[in-house]
């Protein structure tokens, strides 16, 4: 079975930077997979893309995802180290799906994550730490991603959580709950 990291925190916690950092150290190639759909009459949205952009190494290969991630993991190979930055915007990407085609592509993606062979890295918000969001659409963006996560954290090697400038290995430091019902 391939490695399967995830990293999450905070938004500006340092979470992508870290996932980079042990993309690199993989030794493996690269392959950044981007979630984000571009938006050129947001600056601030571009800005945030570039950002990301000009941290990569050149020698990595830059897939952009917005919706069809399982059926990317699935094709990936061996000799790879898949950073898939990030699953909040994923799942945002995702918000249209009534709630039994997001339960089921969910599913879809935690099945292939545990049968693909390439190592794979997943950035992650934590996005339940505040007060409950007042519109309908914010609580579903909300428990999906929630949701997702501790689905994902459970079948992962190590999860990391980024926050206050520090990186802390939850798999060493807590104990993992039993994997939730679906």
């Amino acid at each position: 079975m391939s490695k399967v990291i995830l990293v999450t925190g905070p938004a500006r916690s340092g979470k992508s930077e870290w996932a980079e950092t042990l993309a690199m150290q993989s030794g493996k190639l690269v392959v950044y997979v981007a979630t984000a759909r571009e938006n050129p009459d947001d600056q601030e949205w571009q800005q945030r893309i570039y950002k990301h952009q000009k941290r990569r190494p050149q020698n990595w290969v830059t897939l952009s995802v917005p919706v069809e991630l399982s059926a990317m993991l699935a094709d990936a190979k061996p000799n790879a180290c898949l950073l898939v930055d990030s699953l909040g915007t994923w799942v945002a990407n995702l918000l249209e799906q009534d709630d039994q085609i997001w339960e089921n592509t969910q599913a879809e993606l935690l099945e292939t994550v545990q049968l693909v062979a390439a190592d794979m890295l997943f950035v992650a918000e934590e996005t339940g730490w505040g007060v409950v969001p007042a519109y309908p659409i914010g609580r579903t963006f909300r428990d999906r991603l929630g949701s997702l996560v501790r689905h994902l954290g459970t079948i992962c090697e190590a999860v990391y959580l980024v926050t206050g400038g520090h990186v802390l290995n939850l798999s060493v430091l807590g104990s993992p709950l039993p994997a939730p019902k679906s």
